[in-house]
């Protein structure tokens, strides 16, 4: 199984690159079994239930939506954390696992109220 996988952005990403799939960070998983070639895997829900498996690349165009974006800088990472902190889809628990696996940073209620204050 190949451990790469073309999106429909024309970007190639592996099992560790990290990519904005439908407005939620996901990242890659080749699959070698059964009916689906590859899932896509949230970056912090991954690994079950919540994976997205697809039959083949073809799949994925047709879930591919207006706010997948690809592979995302590191800034545009932090607006996405920005928005999705005012979006009450989403939990400051989540959103600090997200952030931890994005930056290798510890997020929690001091860094918060920093950013809420503008502080820090």
């Amino acid at each position: 199984m190949d451990a790469t996988l073309e999106l429909p952005t024309g970007e190639t990403v592996d099992t560790e690159t990290v990519f904005s799939f439908n407005g939620y960070p996901y990242r890659f998983r080749p699959l070698d079994h059964g009916e689906y070639a590859f899932a896509l895997s949230p970056l912090v829900w991954g690994g079950g239930d919540m994976d997205v498996p697809f039959e083949d690349r073809a799949e994925l165009r047709e879930q591919w939506g207006p706010e997948s974006r690809g592979v995302l800088t590191d800034e545009e990472w932090r607006d996405w954390l920005v928005e999705a902190r005012a979006d009450d889809r989403f939990g400051d628990d989540e959103l600090d696992a997200v952030e931890r696996e994005l930056f290798g940073t510890e997020a929690g209620l001091l860094d918060r109220v920093k950013r809420t204050l503008g502080v820090g």
